[in-house]
């Protein structure tokens, strides 16, 4: 990696921050709708599979996507846009929060049912072998979503049809607000891929760069034919589940915990220390992104509503 190959990792964790943070002030203010889920605390995990993924691979998340709408390119006035239902908003303003996507991207949503949009998975998977295109699924969800019949159902076929998809579990520690010990027969999340037989992995949420190399791994084993792999990506987010979470299951001092350690410290520290950037970077690429969360809010506050 090259020195602006490093800080456009930062660019895009940063600007994914930034945006969150705006979005959770308009959400205060009455201007976004429905429900929010912010993905503070895990910009590192988007970002991290972004930079290993290739163009022709398949990407599809759940409803927590803002992080991974802006990391495969979607500008950010066009994500502010969707936010506040607006025409020009990459869903046209009728999806919302929820439902980022953009097909020629390859990126298939933002899906709100929880689990729902992993059978999706390998059936994007399955045409994509089909048609012998060489591309690889890459499925994100909840660790939540495991305890879902969906999950259960999807990887089972995966595996059996032998399907080129990576199973990326982002375990943020909170299924809403419980904790995989109290909801989970089987709280070591990576152990229910074992039971199905495929290849299963952890990195460090909180790493970009462990993130990137671990992705670009197992899309390198899958394209070459070791069928489906399960990724368990230890994380946390900052805020509540949604905007309206009161918090009451995790103490100040466990959030404080991981805030410290967060991945955009955690990684400007990182390259301080390796002599990589210096602040004058990081005040250079600060500057960049704050203009460009101003002018995509403008663009999305001055764009049309949608016709009826």
């Amino acid at each position: 990696m090259e020195k602006q190959d490093y800080l456009e990792l930062y660019r895009q964790m940063l600007l994914i921050r930034r945006l969150e943070e705006t979005a959770a002030e308009l959400y205060q203010k009455g201007e976004i709708g429905g429900f929010l889920h912010l993905y503070i605390g895990q910009e590192a995990v988007s970002t991290g599979i972004a930079a290993a993924r290739e163009e022709r691979d398949n990407i599809i998340t759940a409803y927590r996507d803002h992080g991974v709408a802006i990391n495969v390119g979607i500008p950010t006035g066009v994500v502010f846009a969707e936010l506040l239902g607006k025409a020009t908003g990459c869903s046209k303003g009728k999806g919302g929060s929820m439902h980022m996507a953009d097909v020629e991207k390859r990126f298939w949503g933002g899906h709100a049912i929880v689990g729902a949009h992993l059978p999706i998975a390998s059936g994007l998977a399955l045409a994509d072998m089909m048609e012998n295109r060489g591309a690889v699924t890459i499925c994100m969800f909840g660790e939540g979503a495991t305890n879902i019949g969906f999950f259960h159902e999807a990887i089972n076929l995966a595996k059996a049809w032998n399907l080129p998809v990576l199973w990326v579990c982002e375990n943020n520690r909170y299924g809403m607000g419980t904790s995989p010990e109290r909801s989970s027969a089987v709280s070591d999340i990576i152990q229910k891929a074992c039971g199905y037989g495929m290849p299963a992995y952890d990195v460090d949420g909180m790493d970009v760069l462990a993130v990137k190399n671990m992705i670009a791994d197992r899309l390198k084993e899958i394209r070459n034919g070791s069928g489906p792999q399960f990724l368990e990506v230890l994380t946390y987010r900052f805020r509540g589940h949604s905007m309206g979470d009161p918090e009451r299951y995790r103490t100040k001092e466990e959030v404080q915990t991981f805030v410290e350690n967060g991945p955009i410290d955690r990684y400007i520290k990182h390259l301080k220390e390796q002599g990589i950037c210096d602040d004058k970077d990081f005040e250079v690429i600060n500057a960049q992104v704050e203009e460009e969360i101003e002018a995509g809010l403008a663009f999305a506050q001055q764009s049309p509503e949608p016709p009826d």
